[in-house]
């Protein structure tokens, strides 16, 4: 089990502490939603849980087979929902491979992508689409 302790700091912004490391990152409400938009928004680490996940994932995967994904980069797009209540509806997920399309491994790291713990913890109605870019 791993603790996060969260403070409201006012101005709908928060810390969060991650315990075990003492690391600290902070949000802000989007601009669209009464903030200032000057950090991550709550729903903007959903997204970044996703990518990184994923490319966490695969590199445990990489180094088992003592591959390098050096040079792999994720990007995340997040959509909101336009309707009530607001909410995640659609998360456009870009990897950049640096290896080629044809290599033996692909579909085993694909597979992993898709298997990461956040990918399996998001809500179900939330569109997940996968691009992949190999080199």
């Amino acid at each position: 089990m791993v603790s996060i302790v969260i403070k409201y700091q006012g101005g709908l912004r928060c810390a969060a502490t991650h315990q075990p490391s003492g690391n600290t990152i902070q949000t802000d409400a989007p601009v669209d939603n009464n903030g200032r938009g000057e950090a991550f928004s709550p729903t903007d680490l959903v997204a970044t849980g996703l990518g990184c996940c994923m490319a966490t994932v695969m590199g445990i995967v990489a180094d088992r087979k003592e591959l390098s994904l050096e040079g792999m980069d994720v990007k995340v797009r997040k959509h909101m929902s336009t309707d009530t209540p607001r909410r995640i509806s659609r998360l456009e997920v870009d990897l950049n491979m640096p290896l080629p399309a044809d290599h033996p491994e692909r579909k085993l790291l694909e597979g992993a992508a898709l298997g990461c713990p956040v990918h399996h913890s998001l809500h179900p109605e939330i569109e997940v689409v996968m691009n992949w870019m190999w080199q």
